[in-house]
């Protein structure tokens, strides 16, 4: 029988629900692009099952391995990551242009989820280890500024500006938490504009997606086909939906229906209710997720808290934001839900340190009261 002890219910019930929910609008998204390529309307859902299991176990595994076993191994894993960045390079697979994933065993293993993950757990090591010295900006703030350039630099190559911008998020949130100084963050967010503007100006396909964005209607069946797609499904969708199975964007109609674009048929086929849904359940996600930092009793377990929630909320904030409009179209899948087999594995498995952490909770008021009495019994009994 499973055991989670008295990990955080809440995360694992949310996590649980929306990799069901996953499972079932994959297979109903990709069954007629799986039907015409393979024959076989299952082919996608039966991976994504089987994606889904191998996390599941790897969530399992690592929410019983004590949290703070990861802080001899930060160094190592971002090793591991920092050569699988440059080995994709090498000898990756190219799609649509961009060379992200490295073929093995019949699966494509994508290094920028495990470079992400191995972030995290670097950045927790780090600012643990400085403690208050994070405020200086040579010996605290500097340093993980050059780790995040070189990992930025790689991922440019390949290119992934959307993983480049969630790891430097995460770099972000967890130096703020850390207690870095406000100015030193300030004046890097300052540094990155020109360095951001350069990349979007610099790259033909990047100018499209800004001006799809601004105006997709300007271009409906070229750069702004994607999105304008996105709201056709979207608003197609009512309060209740057309019925599972039963959308007409996924018939070649919307591209990524079942990768980067699944919200937009979970809004199609399941209505505003089934897309508040999945909202909701993030926002407790992140709720909890908050919580599980503030009452973690140990500092590497609060920042490891914080940039687990951080990578799967705003990963997760992002796709909702491109698919819905608000924001100017990018390869990130939403987490849990869309198609994708190291990214679900990855991120069940950084759920799994979230609920080991979620173990190790400071004492409340009057659990402390009561310990601090009976150690009061125990002293007099002592003298008596």
């Amino acid at each position: 029988m499973v055991r989670f002890g008295n990990a955080n219910k809440t995360i694992l019930t949310v996590v649980l629900l929306l990799v069901g929910i996953g499972v079932v609008m994959v297979t109903s998204s990709s069954s007629i692009i799986a039907m015409k390529r393979y024959n076989n309307s299952f082919y996608f859902g039966a991976r994504q099952l089987f994606w889904v299991g191998l996390g599941l176990v790897a969530m399992l595994i690592t929410s019983r391995i004590d949290f703070r076993k990861y802080y001899r191994l930060a160094v190592p894993l971002l090793a591991v990551s920092f050569v699988s960045l440059i080995a994709v390079l090498i000898i990756g697979v190219e799609v649509n242009g961009a060379r992200r994933w490295i073929r093995l065993f019949g699966f494509n293993i994508q290094p920028s989820e495990l470079a992400k993950f191995s972030f995290i757990i670097f950045m927790a090591y780090l600012v643990t280890k400085k403690g208050n010295r994070i405020k200086d900006l040579v010996y605290g703030f500097a340093p993980p500024m050059v780790i995040l350039g070189a990992f930025g630099i790689l991922l440019m190559l390949q290119p992934d500006l959307g993983s480049s911008v969630i790891l430097a998020m995460i770099t972000i949130v967890i130096l703020f938490v850390g207690g870095a100084r406000l100015h030193h963050i300030a004046s890097l967010g300052l540094l990155a504009i020109p360095v951001m503007y350069k990349l979007i100006t610099g790259s033909a396909y990047r100018r499209r997606r800004i001006l799809a964005f601004l105006n997709p209607w300007d271009d409906p069946t070229g750069s702004g086909f994607q999105i304008v797609q996105s709201f056709i499904a979207l608003g197609s969708g009512g309060p209740l939906g057309v019925g599972l199975g039963e959308g007409k964007q996924k018939l070649f109609y919307l591209p990524e229906a079942h990768t980067d674009f699944i919200f937009a048929v979970i809004g199609e086929e399941l209505g505003f209710i089934g897309a508040i849904t999945i909202i909701a359940l993030f926002l407790v996600f992140l709720w909890q997720g908050v919580q599980v930092a503030l009452k973690s009793d140990d500092d590497f377990g609060r920042y490891l808290a914080v940039g687990i929630t951080t990578m799967i909320s705003l990963q997760a904030a992002l796709n909702l934001a491109v698919v819905s409009g608000l924001m100017p179209t990018k390869g990130l899948a939403l987490p849990f839900i869309s198609y994708g087999g190291s990214g679900i594995v990855v991120n069940l498995a950084a759920v799994g340190i979230l609920l080991n952490v979620s173990k190790h909770r400071r004492m409340e008021r009057e659990p402390r009261r009561r310990l601090w009495l009976l150690k009061q019994e125990q002293q007099e009994a002592a003298a008596h």
